[in-house]
């Protein structure tokens, strides 16, 4: 007897609810074949053309306009939850009390609060309850990790990262949720969680948090008239101007076991840079590189050629390296790949453990997402007081 397909819904149609409806559908495609595809069952957005349209673009078969419904379906098992950040508690909850498995996008919650009640409620169930951080399912920064861990990098001593988008740098963007809620909970919870965790995936456990600063460059926002998709303008804007929460811009550093340091910068007001994440792993032995617009290679020095040779080299992303074979149609180097791809895995990674299948890492636990909580509140202590000069 095959297993049964597991029936699955997300909630949220917008940007990140797309890239995670995508995923389900092809999450049978990626890996040991003989799985069975998951049933895509509903989507639910709060505005229905969203919901409609991701269903028809994915193949759910059907749309709700109230989450609620979908929790209460006896025809899902297993949700997705990729809305506001305020509205992951109450969904989460109420998914796990109703034996639904969840998984649910980063930043887990608004508040420390808020997630350590999430956990709690994770922890009365024996459900699957996960925290979606998918760039650990990136085969180059798999690759580079490797490299530390069992290669001959060694070590990492100083880690660097930046994160840079401009979907915050025109004034004239309409307001959003993504603007609201306090220090904190701008550039640094949207982009800065994921620096945060990609360290940790690195390094180990943040030790401390030190000399962090935070500033607010777009201090207004039109009121939208209509509805907006992801960091899309695109709707008829109100003449009213609503203030403006939360960071632009954050910049802090970090430590970890064994003396290693951690320099970090994000920004959502970066001219020109779409969606740059960069990093650099300068260590024992060598150093690498990775940077998200070329996802399909990384940089590596170290002391293998001869002096008279020696520099960065460029390695493409192959079979050989985590995440690729079996995973692309054509799964060999220069084919690219790219971050829907990393949904594609992580949705994998999630229905096997929901199966009990270990073939791929598991995906971090609601506890793993209330430590990043935890690292993101000492950023906001950690804020420096301006000094005059």
């Amino acid at each position: 007897m095959t297993d049964p397909s597991p029936r699955v819904a997300v909630i949220g149609a917008g940007m990140v609810g797309r890239a995670h409806a995508n995923a389900y559908r092809n999450a049978a495609t990626v890996f040991a074949s003989g799985r069975p595809a998951p049933r895509l069952v509903a989507i639910a957005d709060a505005h229905e053309p969203f919901a409609a349209d991701a269903a028809t673009r994915y193949g759910f078969e059907r749309t709700e306009t109230d989450w609620r419904a979908v929790i209460d379906a006896p025809d899902i098992d297993a949700v997705t939850v990729a809305v506001a950040n305020n509205l992951h508690r109450e969904i989460v909850e109420a998914a796990l009390a109703a034996g639904k498995h969840v998984l649910c996008e980063k930043p887990l919650a608004p508040s420390i609060d808020d997630a350590q009640a999430m956990v709690d409620a994770a922890a009365a169930t024996d459900r699957v309850a996960a925290v979606g951080f998918t760039f650990r399912r990136s085969p180059a920064i798999n690759a580079i990790r490797e490299q530390v861990r069992d290669g001959g990098l060694g070590r990492v001593r100083h880690i660097v990262g930046n994160y840079f988008t401009d979907y915050g740098f025109d004034p004239q963007r309409p307001m959003s949720w993504r603007y609201l809620g306090g220090p904190g909970s701008g550039a640094l919870a949207d982009i800065g969680s994921h620096l945060v965790d990609l360290a940790e995936f690195f390094c180990g456990p943040t030790t401390g948090v030190q000399g962090a600063s935070m500033s607010t460059l777009v201090t207004s926002r039109p009121k939208p008239l209509g509805v907006a998709v992801g960091h899309a303008g695109g709707v008829e804007l109100s003449d009213e101007r609503v203030p403006v929460e939360n960071e632009d811009i954050c910049t802090f550093t970090t430590t970890y076991a064994g003396g290693t340091l951690g320099t970090f910068s994000v920004s959502r007001v970066a001219f020109g840079h779409a969606n740059t994440l960069r990093l650099e792993l300068f260590c024992e032995n060598g150093t690498a590189s990775f940077d998200l617009t070329r996802p399909g290679e990384f940089s590596i020095i170290d002391g293998t050629p001869g002096q008279s040779v020696n520099g960065a080299r460029q390695v493409f992303i192959g079979p050989w390296h985590p995440y690729v074979a079996r995973a692309l149609p054509m799964d060999f180097p220069t084919v690219g790949h790219g971050q829907n791809d990393f949904f594609v895995f992580q949705a994998r990674a999630f229905l096997d453990q929901i199966a009990g299948i270990e073939e791929l890492p598991p995906c971090p636990d609601l506890a793993h997402g209330l430590h990043n909580l935890r690292v993101l509140d000492a950023v906001v202590a950690a804020t420096d007081k301006p000094v005059q000069l």
